[in-house]
């Protein structure tokens, strides 16, 4: 189930939000206009699972020329929705644009509440009673910032919400858009969701704030995740742009699979492999894509060149696929391979077949020998999925060299195709405890040894 929380700009949608759902995922500023699309946040009370759709502000005086799509975002957020919560700001009054959203609002045939913010004091309570003038009934008071009356308010939205059926997330693959601004994320996003799902402006940094969006693919649950533009942290020069960053990088953490989008035109920039850098770090799978394929003007020898780039600076090696968001080309293939980095993500190989594989490559290429004694690899084991994590059983690890392990490491990739797939190798000595199995967190690291 889903609640529209709407309101005139300013007046505190975004930080109730956020206190409403005990998180920080809704971007929050003093100035007004800083939420654009609209952004679903999971929230809880009582037992009760329900998404908050967070909304810009809804303002038709507005000149921005961007209003007008902001208020398109606003409107199919409530006709997503089986409640709306209409914050209006108790210390400024009831204002005509309060007054104007009123009306739409008496007009929607679904359950209303009022919820009069900015009242920060008990003494401040009396501010809340001028909206019982908007016909929408008993206005709630409270402050976003300081929590007050949020515990009643949330009574109240359980109480007006349908009974559904529980829902069980499993199998749910998480996507992320992510790149620097104005490459297309929010175009690709838009054509694979077949709507125009988020606002797409020719203005680099249209998209301030990660936004969910839930489809099936081929039969599959997935969850796209646009995210705001990210730009080299010296160009960073405002705070929105710092929070919008941020929360693109935990996007990122929380994907299983993160798309690179870069601009064909320009080819693979340095940002883009920092970008793409990034993204493995946090522990997803990751592909790069040259987006606006059909403007670009770029051979096939132009094409090798680029991927050719990827390989030699990327150790994980991503794919570099090519796609058009104005078109539609390539977007099939772009999330078939998307699905399967997912699938590799989370695969499991028998012991047996790894055990094969590590006799192949290490007759095919022998192990390193210090001071007259030779590295000798005995097993080899997956312990981990998600990302996918091995063990290798030696007999002594002040034997392995880095260049060794990364031979093991890149055979390791070529045999089970995970180009781009987060790899995690444990290197043991024989009679150590083995590893069980376990997340325990999703790092960028790639193997773990002593080089000594």
């Amino acid at each position: 189930m889903k609640v529209a929380v709407v309101g005139y700009p300013n007046v505190g949608k975004s930080s109730l939000v956020n206190r409403l759902s005990g998180s920080r995922e809704a971007v929050v500023h003093e100035r007004a206009g800083i939420t654009r699309d609209r952004k679903e946040i999971p929230a809880e009370w009582n037992g009760r699972r329900f998404t908050l759709i967070d909304t810009g502000g809804l303002d038709s005086e507005d000149p921005d020329p961007m209003a007008g799509s902001i208020r398109e975002q606003a409107q199919a957020a409530l006709d997503e929705s089986a409640v709306a919560v209409f914050v209006i700001d108790a210390q400024a009054g009831v204002r005509p644009g309060d007054e104007e959203l009123a009306d739409l609002l008496r007009r929607w045939n679904k359950p209303v509440i009022i919820a009069a913010n900015k009242v920060d004091h008990v003494g401040d309570l009396a501010l809340a009673h001028e909206a019982y003038a908007l016909g929408l009934g008993e206005p709630q008071a409270v402050s976003a910032a300081q929590g007050l009356g949020t515990g009643d308010l949330l009574d109240r939205v359980v109480e007006l919400l349908p009974e559904d059926e529980e829902e069980v997330e499993e199998d749910i693959v998480r996507l992320a858009l992510i790149g620097r601004p104005n490459v297309g994320k929010s175009s690709l996003l838009n054509r694979i969701s077949g709507q125009d799902r988020v606002i797409v402006s020719d203005v680099a940094g249209t998209t301030r704030d990660s936004i969910d969006l839930r489809l099936e693919i081929d039969g599959r649950e997935v969850i796209i995740v646009d995210t705001a533009g990210m730009r080299r942290q010296a160009k960073v020069n405002e705070s929105v742009e710092y929070y919008t960053t941020l929360r693109s990088t935990r996007a990122a953490e929380r994907a299983d699979v993160a798309l690179v989008v870069c601009d064909a035109q320009d080819g693979i920039t340095s940002q883009d492999l920092r970008i793409a850098e990034l993204a493995m770090q946090s522990g997803c799978a990751t592909a790069m894509v040259l987006n606006k394929w059909d403007v670009a003007d770029m051979e096939e020898d132009a094409l090798k060149h680029e991927r050719a780039k990827v390989a030699n600076k990327i150790r994980l090696r991503p794919k570099v696929l090519t796609a058009s968001a104005v078109s539609g080309r390539g977007i099939d293939r772009l999330l078939r391979e998307a699905l399967g980095l997912a699938d590799r993500m989370r695969q499991r190989v028998p012991t047996p077949e790894l055990n094969r594989w590590l006799s192949e490559v290490t007759s095919a290429r022998q192990p390193p020998a210090k001071q007259g004694k030779r590295l000798k690899a005995y097993y080899a084991a997956q312990v981990d999925t998600n990302p996918p994590r091995f063990q290798i059983s030696i007999n002594h690890r002040q034997r392995l060299t880095r260049e060794y392990a990364y031979y093991l490491e890149n055979r390791l990739r070529d045999r089970l195709g995970l180009e781009g797939v987060p790899v995690i190798i444990d290197f043991t000595e024989r009679g150590a405890p083995r590893r069980e199995g376990g997340r325990g967190g999703r790092g960028g690291r790639s193997t773990t040894f002593d080089d000594d």
